[in-house]
């Protein structure tokens, strides 16, 4: 059974996020093309695209888990969706440790982070929003080892 193509994937992504906004009042689905190209400008493998585009499908609860397990997917996306998964009341260093030791997945979440923090993206919040999200993603960019590395793109998770 041949996998999903990026197309595809790309497409059952847009279509699951498809009525989700971004913390900034966006279409959420422009945060997962910004992290997907993210992951394309960091040299990222196809796999690693596929799982940018799903990063925050289960835990947006705009896929479930059972068609992630069922999908015609390589096992290593799914692989890399479930490590970038953050789980309700789930602390920081163990998310960070699961990231760090699935591979593929350190790149997606650099990816994903950079987006995040975008200071375009983070100047339409209020204040005590933008604070909060600033310090809780240097935390995991600290947690993850990306501390020398800046962000380049806009806000999702």
């Amino acid at each position: 059974m041949p996998y999903l193509t990026l197309t595809e994937i790309e497409a059952i992504a847009r279509e699951a996020h498809a009525a989700q906004r971004d913390k900034a009042g966006r279409p959420y689905t422009e945060h997962l093309r910004a992290v997907a190209d993210g992951v394309r400008a960091r040299g990222g493998s196809d796999e690693q695209i596929a799982a940018a585009w799903l990063h925050d499908a289960i835990e947006d609860h705009a896929l479930t888990r059972d068609w992630l397990d069922a999908a015609e997917l390589p096992g290593s996306v799914k692989d890399m969706v479930l490590a970038l998964t953050k789980r309700e009341g789930e602390p920081l260093v163990d998310y960070t440790r699961r990231v760090l030791a699935t591979p593929g997945a350190l790149l997606v979440k650099e990816a994903d982070l950079a987006h995040n923090a975008d200071p375009v993206r983070l100047a339409v919040l209020d204040e005590a929003t933008r604070d909060r999200l600033t310090g809780k993603y240097a935390t995991v960019r600290r947690l993850l080892g990306l501390t020398g590395t800046t962000g380049t793109s806009a806000t999702g998770g």
